[in-house]
């Protein structure tokens, strides 16, 4: 039964990683997989550790091991409570047009200038936000302001690799770097002084260099934004309330857990019911009808969010979970402290690997290999390369993905015209990363 559990593992990652050649959404073998593993533990009579690596020899074997996966669904649950209540909020800022505000005001026909403007508007905005939410609202922004759709695959290809490099120093900026907060492996002040210079060089070198070539001189025939109804609309005192009390809330989680040393999905969940509250009593409409007062509430912002993300991080979270009770992920480490030189390489292989294999599996699986004090180097390392290394291929992130479904970019062209610059910029932030350590930070 314990090879059978690495089997099934195998098998659904496998499935996971060719989900578009199969046509299958990577939700189903998540969910799958997450329970047959735990099945076959409890059938097979499996030894299993607590979450402190202790052998459990109880006598009531399914009591024990009731206890140990009580303990994983904990975990998983604190992960999927939070991302629930971040993706409302930005959805109901976005139901309210609050990103409106920001993006309406970027004017340039420059493609250099407005190259530098997207790249740093998405570095940021995925920071207060997280990557995938601020690649989305950029593409729509891009949709409007770029009316050629070849010159904006470029504009969007490039505000994906600044989306995530802007997420990997937020611990509210990517999945995995929230992971990695809400498991007490790195804290909110930890995350930003050690990788926010590496962050920036890593969204710098690509956009510098964009800026150089060819796709990015000369200007744009900017498309015509919104008429002066919608601007007006637009301008109004709703969508900056919504916009400054969203972006508010999610800034707060990390103040108010600093504060309250409690769980960051309580600080969100008092984030959500202000941010809800506010939002049952404004409107972005001037003849505003009770009837219309649907579209704008927070029950529609719940019916926006992909739940089906949501499951996929509860299966995959879950089927990690198991490997990590059987202390496979233990020996895993071992094993490749064994084979690698140094543990700086194996994370560096870990950011590369997660532009093929999706990051979050990967670092929850390095969160059970290792073991080692809140902001440690390898933590912020790990946040820092899964959270980047995505870029290099289009499938390797969620703002990847999102960008590839919202505009149809093709994983070849992208992979021939943009991979070498993501590479150039994860190469560039690992190695400032680890020079700044070296002679900074350790």
């Amino acid at each position: 039964m314990f090879t059978g559990v690495i089997i099934c593992f195998i098998i659904g990652y496998m499935v996971i990683v060719f989900e578009h050649p199969l046509k299958l959404d990577k939700t189903v073998p998540a969910l799958i997989m997450g329970a047959f593993c735990w099945a076959l533990i409890s059938i097979g009579h499996l030894e299993v550790y607590d979450h402190h690596g202790h052998a459990l020899h109880g006598e009531d074997y399914y009591k024990d091991l009731s206890g140990v996966l009580l303990h994983h669904v904990g975990k998983t649950a604190e992960i999927l409570i939070f991302l629930i209540g971040a993706m409302t909020i930005v959805e109901l800022i976005d139901l309210h047009r609050g990103f409106s505000v920001i993006t309406r005001r970027i004017k340039t026909n420059s493609k250099k200038k407005m190259l530098w403007l997207i790249c740093i508007l998405a570095f940021f905005l995925s920071a207060t936000l997280d990557n995938l939410a601020s690649t989305i609202v950029l593409v729509s922004l891009l949709r409007r302001l770029v009316p050629d759709r070849i010159e904006r695959l470029w504009f969007v290809s490039m505000a994906v690799i600044a989306a995530n490099a802007g997420g990997a120093w937020s611990p509210i900026g990517d999945v995995t770097t929230t992971m990695l907060w809400i498991g007490e492996k790195v804290s909110t002040v930890g995350l930003i002084v050690n990788l926010v210079i590496p962050s920036l060089v890593c969204f710098a070198i690509p956009t510098f260099l964009a800026s150089m070539t060819k796709p990015f001189q000369g200007s744009i025939n900017l498309a015509s934004v919104e008429n002066n109804k919608e601007r007006r609309q637009m301008d109004i005192l709703s969508s900056r309330t919504m916009l400054f009390v969203g972006i508010g809330g999610l800034i707060s989680v990390p103040i108010f857990k600093a504060i309250t040393h409690m769980p960051p999905y309580i600080g969100m969940m008092l984030a959500l019911g202000i941010v809800w509250l506010v939002s049952e009593y404004i409107h972005p409409e001037e003849d505003f009808d009770e009837e219309r007062k649907h579209l704008y509430s927070a029950h529609t912002a719940l019916s926006r969010i992909e739940m089906s993300s949501i499951l996929f991080f509860l299966g995959i979270l879950m089927a990690v979970g198991s490997l990590e009770t059987l202390g496979i992920l233990q020996h895993l480490a071992i094993e490749l402290d064994k084979a690698l030189p140094s543990q700086d390489l194996v994370v560096i292989l870990l950011g590369i690997f997660s532009a093929i294999i999706d990051n979050v599996p990967l670092v929850a699986a390095s969160m059970g290999m290792y073991d080692f004090p809140m902001d440690d180097k390898i933590w912020h390392f790990i946040a820092y390369a899964a959270g980047t290394g995505g870029s290099m291929l289009i499938i390797g992130s969620a703002a990847g993905v999102a960008a590839m479904g919202m505009e149809r970019i093709d994983f070849i062209w992208y992979m021939k015209k943009v991979s070498w610059l993501a590479f150039l910029g994860f190469a560039g932030g690992a190695i400032t990363y680890l020079v700044l350590y070296s002679l900074v930070l350790s």
